[in-house]
């Protein structure tokens, strides 16, 4: 299995290298080489539109023959917007004989250009990860599938922990810039989570985790969270956990009393370990994938584009908290079930027919 990546050296940090073998999928274009040259001439006189980012994406397509499966991973990848080079691998892939499969993903039905139609009813497979982009995604392509995130599979694994976190039970929290860029009243979310922080702290006993599950350019979470914990930071009571593995942080929101999250990841690892998770959502994934657990999305995601209130988010977590041992207790009854599901999805991968 070789994995290529977008940005190799964020993949070796996190030691994806120990599993499979990581390239870069991009291939940095030399001015006035021959293969230069040869894009040129497929761009002016082939009209080929995308000679150039072929020529960039070349260590994905060079390596595709009949006895290759190409997964495309990116669960999101068709979520914001047109995605050209998606679509343009998928058909260099497909010309060369490579069978290809978009793997775990979410898609907004109303996002879905005739361009993107296009693209998804070539896929060999389609493996949606919730209902709602399911029966979406099936009337385009009917080799679509239904199985859970592959998340929910992962196996937690020893974490580093901020000193005196654990000692008391304690509220997982998470939030992301990308979040607060869906927010219709500026500022929103940061009231919402600033309410909710302060009343925790005044009204019960639990410590508050922060815990960032993304940390890049650009869309870090450990930026909008550290500006809380420094906030908060007097009372003794909040803890920023550093950055780490996936497996890492998924041990730390194990042990939450509840847990809040706009990460979609970061909440699959708390449902998986049947914590009690209040999702602030802002996409179709969110909702998919708490109606296939619950039946209903109704209280168990916030769409951040409804907050208009700081109390709103406050209100929410009251209800997971009045409920937290009936949600606990069911999220105990159907996981493992839910679990075993997503590993099945891997047969996918030796039918013969794909």
């Amino acid at each position: 299995v070789t994995l290529f990546s977008d940005n190799i050296e964020e993949d070796k940090k996190y030691n994806v290298e120990e599993i499979v073998e990581v390239k870069s999928s991009q291939n940095p274009i030399r001015r006035f080489s021959k293969d230069y040259w040869k894009a040129i001439f497929k761009r002016e006189f082939l009209k080929r539109t995308d000679a150039f980012d072929a020529l960039y994406y070349m260590p994905i397509i060079e390596q595709c023959d009949t006895n290759t499966v190409l997964l495309s991973i990116g669960g999101d990848n068709y979520c914001y917007g047109e995605n050209e080079y998606i679509y343009m691998v998928n058909r260099y892939a497909r010309k060369r004989g490579a069978k290809t499969i978009l793997w775990g993903c979410s898609v907004e039905p109303k996002a879905i250009s005739d361009k993107m139609k296009m693209d998804l009813e070539k896929y060999d497979r389609i493996v949606a990860r919730e209902s709602l982009s399911y029966n979406a995604l099936k009337k385009i392509n009917q080799k679509t599938v239904l199985y859970p995130d592959p998340a929910f599979t992962l196996k937690a694994e020893k974490a580093v922990w901020p000193s005196g976190l654990g000692n008391r039970p304690y509220i997982g929290i998470n939030l992301s810039p990308l979040v607060c860029k869906s927010e219709k009243i500026d500022g929103i979310t940061m009231q919402n989570y600033e309410c909710l922080i302060e009343r925790i702290l005044e009204e019960t006993n639990y410590d508050l985790a922060f815990i960032p599950h993304v940390v890049k350019k650009d869309s870090n979470d450990r930026e909008i969270l550290k500006d809380l914990y420094t906030r908060y930071q007097k009372t003794g009571r909040v803890y920023l956990v550093e950055d780490q593995s996936c497996t890492q942080l998924k041990e730390i929101i194990s042990k939450c009393h509840i847990f809040i999250g706009a990460r979609t990841h970061a909440t699959i690892a708390a449902y998986s370990t049947c914590v009690p998770t209040l999702v602030l959502g802002y996409s179709i994934k969110a909702r998919g994938i708490a109606k296939d657990l619950f039946g209903t999305e109704e209280h168990y995601v916030l769409p951040v584009q409804a907050l208009e209130k700081k109390e709103d988010l406050m209100k929410s977590y009251l209800w997971i908290e009045k409920n937290r041992e009936s949600i606990k207790k069911h999220l105990g009854t159907i996981m493992p079930e839910y679990i075993q599901r997503a590993k099945q999805a891997a047969k996918i991968l030796t039918e013969e027919e794909i």
